[in-house]
């Protein structure tokens, strides 16, 4: 019998643009919290979820963060995907002293003492992505995203990594958050006019199925220009389809085809839970390893005081499914380690480079020029190369 409960605020949109993918992080979150009450919870008592739809709402995530904190007292809320939501979350954990943990990539450039960073940072994929595609398909690169934060500050950042590395933009095009096939055609063309030798998406939401459904239909072929992606993950590749995915390309820090222990759990306990057709990926394996570490931190400190579970958090190490992270006590981010994954005729990414080691966040990009965790990375032949 369970004593009084932990209670923990839960922000992933259930509807709206970005449903796709942050329903994944709900369920991955959910899941995590159902495996910690079934081995007893914590100290006896059970981590109880405050749950909130905030479809995809950047307004509506910073009303119902205060809500949580004010009217809940939950003041560890786990959730947020597009940067803007967590932008108009962040004030509300620094004045009323919450802390979130944000299981999203991110463009970087960002700290608070109220956040604990999960997600990868340009120094943990686009860095490892441009390097890949300089030595893979050739130095031109026409770069499309989404209209809002996150996109315009990638694109910026993979623009100075190719001004470093050899690398030339051809194009740089944006795109509504619910954009329809009438906005995609012109771009389109666009492309085939400018002859790019790969497209550098950022593209999120729903209008991502919809980019790349338009690219197949126009014959265009992965192998001589393929979509690659921070953003584009198994949800995505589920919604439009394996056919459609298939040759793509993207960068992150966990696809399902992880070959470690604890992944191969994990995947098995989501589509236990979930349905045998669901996959994970990287948001989804961030919102679930978080919940566990923060479990973890609680069982020592036995309190849900943000300045406690702070303090434990920093520098703790984890087995997440991905392998073996820690939180960086210098900057509240995340090591991770980086892959490039390549979408096969099933819909799965099978892993074509990877490093051997977790790469420190650097959320500055401070050793941009460095070349030590690049030279980290080791690639492996594919029937695509």
């Amino acid at each position: 019998m369970f004593k009084s409960s932990w209670k923990v605020g839960v922000l992933f949109s259930k509807t709206g643009v970005t449903s796709v993918i942050e329903k994944t992080q709900f369920n991955a979150t959910l899941l995590a919290i159902r495996e910690i009450n079934a081995q007893g919870g914590v100290h006896g008592r059970r981590i109880e979820p405050i749950v909130y739809d905030p479809n995809s709402n950047p307004e509506k995530f910073r009303q119902l963060a205060k809500r949580l904190i004010i009217n809940d007292s939950a003041n560890i809320i786990f959730g947020c995907y597009m940067s803007s939501t967590r932008k108009a979350v962040i004030p509300i954990v620094e004045d009323y002293n919450g802390l979130l943990w944000y299981p999203t990539l991110y463009e970087g450039f960002e700290y608070s003492k109220n956040v604990i960073y999960t997600g990868s940072i340009p120094n943990q994929n686009s860095m490892f992505l441009a390097r890949y595609l300089l030595s893979q398909y050739g130095n031109r690169f026409y770069l499309v995203g989404s209209n809002y934060i996150y996109p315009y500050e990638s694109n910026r950042i993979f623009r100075d990594i190719l001004a470093s590395t050899g690398g030339k933009v051809v194009g740089e095009k944006y795109l509504p958050l619910d954009a329809s096939y009438e906005c995609i055609d012109p771009i389109l063309v666009d492309i085939l006019e400018k002859r790019p030798n790969v497209i550098f998406s950022t593209i999120v939401g729903s209008a991502t199925s919809k980019f790349y459904k338009s690219y197949w239909r126009a014959g265009m072929q992965p192998r001589q220009m393929p979509i690659a992606s921070l953003t584009t993950s198994e949800a995505e590749v589920t919604a439009m389809g394996h056919e459609v995915g298939a040759g793509h390309i993207t960068a992150a820090p966990y696809f399902e085809t992880v070959n470690t222990p604890a992944n191969h759990q994990f995947v098995k306990s989501y589509k236990a839970m979930f349905g045998a057709s669901q996959c994970t990926n990287a948001c989804a394996e961030a919102a679930y390893f978080q919940v566990h570490l923060f479990a973890h931190v609680l069982r020592r400190v036995g309190t849900l005081d943000t300045d406690i579970v702070r303090t434990a958090t920093l520098g703790t190490i984890f087995d997440a499914p991905e392998g073996t992270i820690q939180i960086d006590p210098d900057n509240h981010h995340t090591y991770l380690w980086p892959k490039i994954g390549r979408v096969d005729d099933q819909g799965k990414f099978q892993i074509v480079a990877e490093t051997d080691s977790p790469v420190k966040p650097d959320p500055y990009l401070v050793d941009l020029g460095s070349d030590k965790s690049l030279n980290r990375m080791k690639y492996y032949e594919s029937e695509f190369n």
